[in-house]
């Protein structure tokens, strides 16, 4: 089972200074990461600044469609160089099959502002007490957003967003 977690940071810089804590966990094989971005919100930009964390993501990687249609959904702008097209109201009812209801992208709407930042991480076999106290040690405030994968749910998130590796399984 998978979670997607959304862990949201009180400055525009805390998810990048979180970035070093989850390539750590990495390394100690306490998190499995599947894949990950971060989304930074300067004060005084109109919208946020996103990435795709290729880097970290491991061999499953949902890649940059996914990243982009859900900072779509959240930010209301394409971001990550998809193209919001006629297709979108399908796809966007669609992402409660894959877990991802409209309650979770409310909070991160709400959550995730000017002068915050958030590291959207897809993980796996994670230590949860060791995971968990690792962020908690972090400087600022972090809130942890989150919505547990079911096989299937991962399965289809991964067919709907092209990962051969879904296909196969």
């Amino acid at each position: 089972m998978a979670t997607l977690a959304v862990l949201k940071f009180d400055s525009a810089s805390g998810a990048d200074q979180a970035l070093q804590t989850l390539q750590d966990l990495q390394r100690e094989q306490l998190i499995q990461v599947v894949d990950a971005a971060v989304v930074s919100w300067p004060v005084g930009d109109k919208k946020p600044k996103t990435r795709q964390l290729q880097n970290l993501a491991g061999v499953g990687a949902l890649g940059g469609a996914f990243w982009g249609f859900l900072f779509g959904l959240i930010f209301f702008v394409p971001l990550l160089g998809l193209a919001i097209g006629a297709g979108v109201g399908a796809l966007a009812g669609s992402m409660t099959d894959v877990g991802i209801d409209d309650n979770l992208i409310k909070q991160i709407r709400e959550k995730v502002t000017p002068g915050t930042s958030a590291l959207f991480v897809l993980a796996q076999d994670a230590v949860q007490d060791r995971v968990k106290q690792r962020f908690e040690n972090l400087q600022g405030h972090v809130e942890v957003l989150q919505t547990n994968l079911s096989k299937e749910q991962e399965d289809k998130l991964r067919e709907a967003f092209g990962d051969e590796t879904a296909a196969a399984s």
